[in-house]
């Protein structure tokens, strides 16, 4: 029963965003997203619950939802502002430049949603990952700084402490 529990959970959280993101509710477009929900479940539900879900699990699952409108709202909205001013700017004012930044989370699901926020926010990308020295690598459009501390405080510490929630 436990394990069935585990399959629904996953589907319904799988199906739910497929219903919010497309935001179609034709016929066509619920079967559709029925079957590729299902079929994502059977694929992954054994690679991410591994044990029971539990009040933790819940929590972990309340930051993270936490964490998406943080980021969705406040965190892309402040880099879309400074590159649009960069943008629109009739005298380029950049200062490229690639930064380490060092992390602290544990997990590789952690480091992975670290790297993937800053790529995903206009003005960074993440270049390369050294696991061993524990660091990211971020191409920075305007840097402010290329003291590490520094650069981990203005890209990366909201999406760390972010991580550390849900996946330490």
């Amino acid at each position: 029963m436990r394990r069935l529990l585990r399959y629904v959970v996953v589907f319904l959280y799988i199906y739910l965003f497929y219903i919010v993101f497309t935001a179609s509710t034709s016929g066509f477009s619920l079967i559709l997203g029925f079957a590729a929900s299902a079929l994502l479940t059977a694929l992954i539900t054994p690679l991410l619950i591994q044990k029971g879900i539990g009040a933790q699990d819940l929590k972990r699952f309340a930051y993270l939802v936490m964490y998406y409108f943080r980021y969705m709202i406040v965190e892309e909205f402040k880099a879309h502002k400074q590159l649009i001013k960069i943008v629109l700017s009739r005298k380029i004012d950049v200062r490229p430049a690639i930064v380490k930044i060092p992390y602290s989370v544990e997990t590789d699901y952690g480091v992975t949603l670290i790297a993937g926020s800053i790529t995903n926010t206009p003005g960074t990308c993440v270049v390369d990952v050294d696991e061993k020295k524990r660091v990211l690598y971020v191409h920075w459009i305007y840097a402010t700084t290329i003291e590490p501390e520094k650069a981990r405080e203005e890209i990366s510490k909201v999406f760390e402490r972010y991580a550390a929630k849900i996946f330490g």
